[in-house]
Formats: structure tokens, sequence, C-alpha cells
């Protein structure tokens, strides 16, 4: 098994940053790739960003391309979401997850508790 914790989410204005954390613990060996994802109140959960733990493979969703960067500190099992211009839409609740397969298609086999971004206007 794999536990994912989420840190970082809060509430910040339009055009503001945020940075998320997400730290792994248990068979994190059995992971190949990271990923975020999100769901705003009345929507269903959206892709965000997934990387994989060697840094090759790095997706991003096309509305927060230029805006978002995933990172990860290998040494430490975390990866982050370093999100800048944020605007109202992007509020929801931020999930982590883990995906143990190399095709990017496959479920996401672990996933974190979630933690609430809110963007104001």
């Amino acid at each position: 098994q794999v536990q994912l914790v989420e840190s970082g989410g809060g509430l910040v204005q339009a055009g503001g940053s945020l940075r998320l954390s997400c730290e792994a613990s248990g068979r994190t060996f059995s992971i190949y790739r990271m990923g975020w994802f999100r769901q705003a109140p009345g929507k269903e959960r959206e892709f965000v960003a997934s990387r994989s733990w060697s840094g090759v493979n790095t997706y991003y969703a096309d509305f927060v391309k230029g805006r978002f960067t995933i990172s990860r500190d290998n040494a430490k099992n975390t990866v982050y979401l370093q999100m800048n211009s944020l605007k109202p839409e992007d509020t929801g609740v931020y999930y982590c997850a883990a995906q143990r397969s190399v095709t990017p298609d496959k479920p996401y086999n672990y996933w974190g508790q979630g933690t609430q971004v809110t963007v104001s206007s």
C-alpha cells in the first residue's frame, strides 16, 4: 500500500500563487507516476498534471499549461504542484494520486484525502 498526504491548500486572490505538496509513504517503489487532479463543486474530478518519478514524462491539462508546474523530490518522496496566476475557476479540492502503470491512461491506484484551494476574484 501507498499512503499520500497533501498539504498547501488555502485561500488566495486571483493572480496569486500556491504550492501544493504530496508526500508518499509505504511501498513507494511500486509507483511509476504521480499526478494531481481536482474537483470543483458540482463537477467531476479532472486531471491537472502528472509526472513520472524519473521525470521523463510530464503531462499537463491544457487549462493549466504555462501556469502550473509539477515537480518532485525523490529523496523526500514528495511531489509538488506550483500554481501561479490562479483564477477563480481553479477553485476546488486538489487530490494527489499515484499510479503503478507505465501507461498514462490506466487508473490511478492510490489517492490522497485532498486539499482545498479557493481562489477569490
